[in-house]
């Protein structure tokens, strides 16, 4: 090393052990062990880190230090008997930005970069007690450093499972859209509330015209609705609105005001209905069960035995919810004829349709709601088909009364003053039974301004297309066995594995098929290629739902599924 050299590492290093010393006269307990010495602060960390080698300008360094020596000098001055800083602004800010822009790289690269690649892993499986060491989540008194952060954020990349790999199947949502991601950085970013037009003057307008699309998408020229925090929540709310509309009373006298109520919902519909029912006060032994056809569909023929069962009960129908894409077969309820049993019986028809709903997009598939324009309220998940992100869910009203608004109204004078210089109508915050509610309304408007009505269309119909190629190749095989062909993209099949072909008629052939799915499921987890979820229902034994939604996906990953899953249990 040259002289000069030898002379600048020497001066960098004494300047580094003069902020060390000059930091801990005033602050002793601040200690943090980066790169084999001991720095005073995450300034200092950042600096050192930042500086990088040696053979950098030196007056990065000094401006560094001087700027944290005059920290540090006029803190004594500010607050003697304790460590608050009241003059000065946060002095980790600019470590912050530092530290955002360099978690925002690893998170592309870890995530997006390799979370996308097929030939990566969809997990990096490891049991609770190892993950637990590997995380060390244990909080601490004082903070970490900069380098230990990024650590952090690694971890929880490495470890997480990547719900945007292409080899996802496990939920109802998979698979990335980069212009709904951005939209949710920028929510995060701007972290507003959107319950008035002051606070969040660009998405209470936004949110209108979404709201205003996807209505219209259903048959409505007129109504309203909301952005809830997942399809329960919206569920929810419709079964509360619908009971403020049969019993208006109830909001101000509570239970006491109201006969028992009966709720109708199919075997098949999903469980939010029991949770609203409980939550709600009406009780799930008032949630009256309707069965379903082989295919999954609710019987209109029972739902009218099971209304009068209720009346014999003196129970008091109100609220019948159909499903448009049921959870595990993907099934839709008949709405028309769903429609007209409510009609004569007075009922709120409510439609669950989370998942299905996004076929309204299709020409070719919006047959499957034939109907869904007679329903009182619809639920709608954007997060699942289109990849909106989580969460975005909607719960639509046809309601032109006002409803939603005087079912939750409190009028909290703080917020929703009628006095204000604007249109008070804007402040939509008191439609809703939070108070702080997320923004969920960008990330669905700059996707649908990114790709326009046409490509969520596509969208749509791309996955309806993988889920007949892979039923097709699927019936090819020898050890798949459908539990039926449903209308949708949920794809539900048994593997059969050599073990047990030819033995359906064995005693313990189901017994034994049961435990098949559960192993191989185990393995690929293990494995990390893939994932995909599986469930014992109505009878049948555990069986494996596949579902098609990203965009991502190509026949290649279909093939793949099916001959992931014979190596998987090859020596079942």
């Amino acid at each position: 090393m040259q002289p000069r050299a030898l002379y600048q590492l020497g001066l960098q290093k004494a300047l580094f052990l003069k902020l060390k010393i000059d930091f801990l006269s005033t602050h002793p307990y601040h200690s943090n062990p980066i790169i084999g010495c001991h720095l005073t602060n995450r300034a200092c960390a950042s600096t050192y880190m930042k500086a990088g080698s040696c053979n950098e300008p030196l007056r990065f360094h000094v401006l560094r230090t001087e700027r944290t020596q005059n920290v540090t000098m006029s803190s004594s001055k500010e607050y003697m008997n304790g460590h608050v800083h009241l003059e000065e602004s946060d002095m980790y800010e600019s470590d912050g930005k530092l530290f955002l822009t360099e978690a925002f790289n690893v998170i592309m690269e870890e995530i997006l970069h390799k979370g996308t690649d097929s030939e990566e892993k969809v997990c990096e499986w490891k049991d609770p007690d190892q993950l637990r060491a590997l995380l060390d989540l244990d909080l601490r008194e004082h903070g970490e450093s900069h380098k230990q952060l990024l650590q952090r954020v690694r971890d929880v990349a490495r470890y997480s499972v990547k719900t945007c790999h292409p080899r996802f199947f496990n939920q109802l949502f998979a698979g990335v859209d980069y212009h709904a991601l951005t939209g949710r950085l920028l929510t995060e970013t701007l972290n507003t509330s959107q319950y008035t037009y002051e606070v969040a003057p660009v998405f209470v307008l936004m949110e209108e015209e979404v709201l205003c699309k996807l209505r219209s998408l259903v048959g409505w020229s007129e109504g309203d609705g909301i952005f809830c925090p997942g399809g329960s929540m919206s569920n929810m709310y419709a079964m509360n609105v619908a009971r403020y509309w049969a019993f208006p009373q109830v909001k101000t006298q509570g239970l006491w005001a109201t006969p028992r109520m009966a709720i109708f919902t199919s075997q098949q519909g999903h469980y939010s209905m029991k949770k609203a029912a409980a939550f709600l006060g009406i009780g799930t032994d008032n949630v009256f069960i309707v069965q379903v056809d082989e295919s999954g569909s609710m019987r209109p023929e029972d739902l009218e035995a099971k209304i009068v069962q209720a009346k014999s009960q003196d129970a008091v129908p109100f609220f019948v919810n159909a499903t448009a894409g049921t959870t595990v077969q993907g099934a839709f309820d008949p709405l028309n004829r769903i429609a007209d049993i409510s009609e004569r019986n007075g009922m709120w028809m409510h439609v669950d349709a989370a998942w299905g709903g996004s076929v309204l997009f299709s020409k070719k598939h919006k047959h499957l709601v034939a109907g869904i324009e007679r329903a009182n309220s619809v639920t709608w998940n954007p997060h699942k088909m289109l990849l909106a992100g989580l969460q975005c869910s909607v719960v639509l009203f046809r309601d032109t009364t006002n409803l939603l608004m005087h079912c939750h109204s409190a009028k909290a004078t703080y917020l929703f003053q009628q006095d204000k210089f604007y249109d008070t109508s804007l402040d939509t915050g008191d439609k809703s039974i939070q108070c702080g509610r997320k923004v969920d309304c960008l990330k669905l408007w700059l996707m649908w301004k990114a790709i326009g009505t046409h490509g969520l269309s596509e969208r749509v119909e791309k996955a309806f297309a993988l889920a007949r190629y892979l039923v097709e190749e699927m019936e090819k095989r020898d050890n798949f066995k459908l539990v039926c062909k449903g209308p949708f993209v949920n794809v539900c099949f048994w593997f059969i594995p050599p073990s047990l072909r030819g033995k359906e008629n064995s005693a313990d052939y189901q017994e034994s098929l049961s435990k098949v799915a559960p192993v191989i499921k185990e393995r690929m987890m293990k494995r990390g290629t893939m994932m995909v979820g599986y469930q014992p229902m109505d009878g049948h034994v555990n069986f494996f739902r596949m579902v098609v939604v990203s965009p991502q996906l190509t026949t290649k990953d279909m093939d793949f599924f099916l001959d992931e899953i014979e190596d998987l249990g090859k020596d079942l």
